[in-house]
C-alpha cells in the first residue's frame, strides 16, 4: 500500500475521472502512480501531459534499446512498480523478457546486443550518485545512434530516474502488470484507491 493513499474514482473530480477512464481504456486498470498523484490535481495533469508528449517525441532510438535502458534504471533503483510496468511494456513489444533476469550480466551475456550494452552502461552511469558519465561514453553513443537519439536516451533515462525515485519514496509497489504467461492486465479497478 502506498504511503499516501490514491484517490478513488468516486472521490475524484471530473479531470481526474477522465484521466482514469483513459488509463483504464488503454491499460485495463488505473496505474497506482496516477491515483496517488491525483492527490495533487495540477501535478496529475502536468504529469499526464508530459508522459504523453515524451512518449510521442521518443522515436529516434530502437524500442529495445530505449526500453532496456529505462528498465535498468528501475531495476537499479529498486522501483518494483517501474520494473513490473516496464516488463509488461517489453512483453507487448515482443521483446525477450526472460533475459531481464540476467541484466546484471549485460556486459558479457550474449543475450544483449552492442547497442543495448552501450545504453545500459549509460543508464548505469546516469543513475549513480554522483553521475559518472564520461565524454568517451557519450561519444560512443553519438557514433552509434546520432545526436538526437543520444538526447532522447538521456532524457528517457533521466525521466525514469525521476519516476523510480518518486514512486519508491511514495511506497508505490508493483501492480501485477507483468504477471502471468500471457501478460494479463489486472482487473479494471484502482486497487489501493478503493474504487
Amino acid at each position: 500500500m502506498p504511503r499516501i493513499p490514491g484517490v478513488a474514482t468516486k472521490d475524484a473530480g471530473l479531470v481526474v475521472r477522465i484521466g482514469y477512464w483513459i488509463a483504464k481504456r488503454r491499460l485495463g486498470v488505473v496505474p497506482e502512480p496516477f491515483s496517488v498523484l491525483a492527490r495533487h490535481r495540477k501535478l496529475f495533469m502536468a504529469a499526464a501531459r508530459h508522459e504523453v508528449a515524451a512518449g510521442k517525441a521518443s522515436r529516434k532510438l530502437p524500442t529495445n534499446v530505449r526500453d532496456l535502458a529505462v528498465f535498468r534504471v528501475a531495476q537499479r533503483l529498486g522501483c518494483s512498480w517501474c520494473v513490473d510496468f516496464g516488463t509488461m511494456l517489453q512483453k507487448h513489444e515482443g521483446l525477450d523478457v526472460e533475459r531481464l533476469k540476467h541484466i546484471d550480466d549485460y556486459l558479457t551475456s550474449p543475450a544483449y546486443t552492442r547497442q543495448e550494452r552501450l545504453a545500459v552502461a549509460y543508464a548505469d552511469a546516469m543513475t549513480t550518485t554522483p553521475v559518472s558519465v564520461t565524454d568517451e561514453q557519450v561519444e560512443r553513443l553519438r557514433e552509434e545512434f546520432g545526436d538526437e537519439a543520444v538526447v532522447e536516451l538521456t532524457y528517457q533515462i533521466g525521466l525514469e530516474n525521476m519516476r523510480a525515485r518518486t514512486y519508491g519514496a511514495l511506497g508505490i509497489r508493483d501492480q501485477g502488470f507483468s504477471s502471468g504467461d500471457a501478460c494479463r492486465l489486472p482487473d479494471a479497478d484502482v486497487r489501493s484507491a478503493g474504487a
